[in-house]
């Protein structure tokens, strides 16, 4: 082993070799219990990490024990996907803003202005087809690039970081996360005792667990939210040179999330609610956007980072390393059949072009095995290329044939290559100069079951994410795991996740553990490494610190009765328009109202079927004798009270006073008076903080 390298944390058995009655052999550890082996009965000696050429090398292809368990989990769902099941996707085109020859030979990055077709798939991770889409979860983020040199798959997250620092954990964490196996709960959610459990024995994961707690796991829609490649990859340009690169998804519109208990009624009232949302903003032709960024760095800042370029579980603040923006994402166009594309789409993340590389990352190394044998289980055989959401928009020249579901086949004699057959006939040959050529990093070093001493520090980041959140976002994480560690049965797994939350910050860890009723803090669990308490906080990682200063995109939802001011209500929509905003009508009945002026006034929803919930800021437009009417009504109660707690700007005209009056709300700077129709630009211009959070913070 090399010096200072380490295994990751597992309990370590002696081996016992015994024979039964009947001549078989059993081998146990310690105590009766059994020792871990593979399916072909080979004891196991790590099943932390993976096979690697020292301890931050590649990860060797002879890994058998790696290989067969990532194959077996790539098969255990038949034919729904195992992770990232409930999906949603779109088309688009990406558009390159600068010539980037200097650092890359990508032929997508040469020319300025040039589109290349895209199409992107949005997904749940833990959750099956059928579950909500406002669960708690990580949301995936992955992006086919048709370019010309083939197709480029950007398979991310909304998240930048990941649970497991090797891929060889991949199965287990999953495992975990789904639902118990005994009892097949709970569905599309974490708090349970496999998952708490796991991630107990798992120091690791505790940087994820900050950004899992947090709201960017309950994002607002699709639109307002980030997209990361995780990974360190390389740039790669015509002369060789390397650059190191994260890649970034920065939504035009900004981020934005939901408050917990808002989700929780958001999942009752509308299951679909983000594939309806980004439905209506493609179909309205309110493309949503993203910029393509980029962190670049050299090996000598490598070098020189607190933390391992290779370690998924951290990130490069973009204090230290700026984001550089060199295109955009657009999408604007449905699929035409859901199950031909969106369900049959296969990103591998593998799948890179001339000019883009990969790094030692153990995590990434894994996922380029995994991702390409899984499509061979789900879409039914080796041709899953020929479906035409997978095929590339260039030409394809390969000697590949048959196999299941071929579509298409090269004709003439040679199949094979070398030969000697000149022209047509002989197939295509080799392009030394353009084709795709891996950068020949040097590697030397042991072949080993390691865990690099640079991936040791687990606290550090997690300390700061939590320090770089406002004061009501780090209530929000507080909350959370009080709420995750509450169904948590087993008391000593709570009791061991606030022992690492006591290495991150002691108040975080106080604060959960006076939820849970613990009566003392547990010590600080053992740390490989003294968690450091003097980085600096990320402005860039919290989301009401970043509000995008504009309400375009959002949804008003405007409660009217009969005799609703019409001149408050087209003064609602003149504002609403100038933002780039909808307005929504909520009424008594879905067939509308006639407003003062005589006017029929269409409805969208009805009232009871578009709570407030549902909308990013809310109206009440009655009249007096509407008022009368609607008083007592739950539903009315309910779409105020709900605003008010979720911290919503809320608009009234005077006569619905007694409405909040009798929902027990008390007014406060969040809310707009609407005496005339011009007040409404007032409205719209508090409405670009997104939510009225001194609410919340008292």
């Amino acid at each position: 082993m090399t010096k200072g390298a380490t295994r990751a944390s597992s309990r370590p058995v002696d081996q016992e070799v015994t024979t039964g009655s009947g001549g078989e052999i059993h081998q146990t550890a310690g105590g009766g219990v059994p020792v871990m082996t593979t399916q072909q009965g080979v004891p196991v000696s790590d099943d932390q990490n993976s096979l690697k050429v020292g301890a931050r090398g590649p990860t060797l292809l002879e890994d058998f024990h790696l290989r067969e368990k990532l194959f077996h989990f790539d098969h255990e769902r038949i034919p729904e996907r195992v992770v990232h099941a409930r999906g949603y996707g779109a088309h688009g085109y990406f558009e390159t803003y600068e010539c980037l020859s200097g650092i890359t030979c990508a032929d997508l990055f040469q020319r300025p202005g040039e589109k290349t077709p895209a199409f992107v798939r949005f997904s749940t991770v833990v959750g099956s087809k059928g579950s909500p889409d406002v669960a708690r979860d990580v949301r995936g983020f992955a992006v086919k690039l048709y370019t010309k040199q083939g197709n480029w798959d950007i398979v991310g997250n909304n998240i930048p970081v990941f649970f497991i620092q090797d891929a060889i954990k991949f199965p287990d964490l999953i495992h975990a996360a789904k639902p118990e196996p005994d009892r097949a709960f709970p569905q599309a959610q974490t708090a349970h005792d496999n998952f708490w459990d796991f991630i107990s024995l798992t120091p690791e994961s505790m940087n994820m667990v900050m950004w899992i707690m947090s709201d960017r796991t309950i994002p607002r829609s699709l639109r307002f939210m980030e997209g990361f490649g995780v990974h360190t990859f390389r740039l790669v340009d015509a002369r060789g040179n390397s650059t190191f690169v994260k890649f970034h998804w920065k939504p035009k519109l900004g981020m934005q999330s939901v408050v917990w208990n808002e989700a929780l009624k958001l999942n009752g009232a509308d299951p679909d609610y983000h594939r309806r949302d980004l439905w209506n903003a493609i179909q309205s032709g309110q493309y949503p956007e993203w910029e393509l960024g980029l962190q670049l760095f050299d090996q000598e800042f490598a070098d020189s980072f607190d933390f391992d370029i290779l370690d998924a579980t951290k990130i490069v603040p973009e204090e230290l390393v700026p984001v550089r923006r060199v295109g955009r994402l657009v999408l604007d166009r449905m699929v035409d059949n859901f199950f031909a594309e969106t369900e049959q789409v296969a990103f591998c993340t593998q799948n890179v072009v001339p000019g883009i590389d990969f790094t030692n990352d153990p995590l990434l190394q894994g996922r380029n095995f995994s991702y390409l044998d899984t499509q061979l289980e789900r879409l039914g055989g080796p041709n899953f290329t020929h479906i035409p959401i997978n095929a590339p928009k260039c030409p394809v020249h390969t000697f590949q044939q048959d196999g299941h579901m071929a579509m298409r086949s090269r004709s003439g004699r040679a199949n094979y290559e070398p030969n000697s057959w000149g022209g047509e006939q002989g197939g295509p040959r080799e392009a030394p100069v353009t084709g795709f050529t891996s950068f020949p990093a040097p590697e030397s070093g042991p072949r080993q079951r390691v865990r690099s001493p640079s991936f040791a520090d687990h606290y550090s980041q997690a300390r700061q994410f939590y320090v770089s959140q406002v004061e009501v976002e780090q209530s929000h994480i507080r909350d959370a795991l009080i709420f995750e560690l509450s169904k948590v049965q087993t008391e000593a797994i709570r009791a061991r996740v606030v022992s690492h939350l006591r290495n991150i910050h002691e108040d975080l860890a106080g604060g959960v553990a006076a939820g849970l009723g613990l009566e003392s803090l547990p010590p600080a669990a053992p740390a490989a490494v003294e968690p450091r308490t003097d980085l600096d906080p990320s402005p860039a990682l919290s989301i009401v610190g970043n509000a995008p200063n504009t309400f375009a995109g959002r949804v008003i939802g405007v409660l009217v009765s009969e005799g609703a001011d019409a001149a408050l209500l087209d003064g609602l929509r003149r504002a609403a328009e100038g933002e780039g905003a909808e307005v929504v009508i909520v009424a008594p009945r879905v067939g509308g109202i006639e407003a003062s002026d005589g006017k029929h006034v269409d409805a969208q929803e009805k009232l009871g079927g578009g709570p407030s919930v549902l909308y990013d800021a809310v109206a009440v437009v009655v009249s007096e004798r509407g008022a009368e009417q609607l008083a007592g009504n739950p539903d009315v109660r309910d779409f105020i009270s709900d605003a008010h707690a979720h911290a919503k700007f809320v608009a009234y005209a005077e006569a619905a006073k007694p409405l909040f009056e009798s929902a027990g709300v008390t007014m406060d700077d969040g809310y707009t008076a609407l005496t005339k129709a011009d007040d409404a630009a007032a409205f719209l211009e508090a409405c670009h903080d997104l939510r009225h959070w001194a609410r919340q913070t008292g």
